[in-house]
């Protein structure tokens, strides 16, 4: 490692900070503790869990606008003013028709965080009540309102304890009076470790 001397000294502590979490990052398992070392085996031993559910957004029903933008108020179908703050507590069914049976429901804060109003950095906890499982999940990450978007599972409760993984939210209709329907597909996986505790 070469640090130039022309560097501050609070650059160069950011700099090892930096080297040393990237050196932590590459060098901890984030797979099974399988005792093969063979690339394609490392994944077998991973519990895992895929499901789709729908989530069901009605404006000033279920999604309300707390915190309005410095920058106004206008809203569209897809859109809001970046700075935008609304809370969300949305049913999810197991199909797209909001008369099918509810599953659990998803509880969270929305940031608009994008100048175009589309993206929304999202923070929240999708509750679950599955045949076999039974918990909630946390995710966190910016979602699109247009297009398919990626969001980390950050952890979870009850049977989702330690759980890993990403949600992909997906628009599937709009509908005049604020009514949504996104697919939520969640990819779940639970750490060795965690099978364990």
């Amino acid at each position: 490692m070469i640090i130039h001397s022309n560097m501050s000294n609070s650059s160069k502590t950011l700099h090892l900070i930096l080297i040393t979490l990237t050196t932590f990052l590459h060098t901890t398992p984030t797979t099974s503790s399988h005792h093969h070392h063979n690339h394609h085996d490392r994944h077998h031993n991973l519990k895992s869990l895929h499901f789709t559910l729908y989530q069901h957004d009605q404006i000033n029903k279920t999604d309300f606008l707390i915190v309005p933008s410095p920058l106004g108020t206008t809203i569209t179908e897809t859109t809001s003013p970046f700075g935008t703050i609304g809370l969300i507590n949305d049913p999810l069914t197991l199909t797209k028709d909001p008369n099918s049976e509810m599953i659990g429901n998803v509880e969270s804060i929305a940031i608009t965080s994008s100048f175009d109003g589309l993206d929304s950095l999202s923070i929240g906890r999708i509750k679950l009540e599955l045949e076999d499982h039974k918990g909630s999940v946390s995710v966190v990450g910016v979602v699109n309102a247009v297009v398919s978007s990626d969001y980390p599972v950050v952890g979870g409760t009850g049977d989702f304890l330690f759980v890993q993984g990403y949600v992909t939210a997906s628009p599937v209709s709009f509908e005049k009076g604020g009514r949504y329907v996104y697919k939520q597909e969640f990819h779940l996986f639970w750490p060795p470790y965690a099978l364990h505790a």
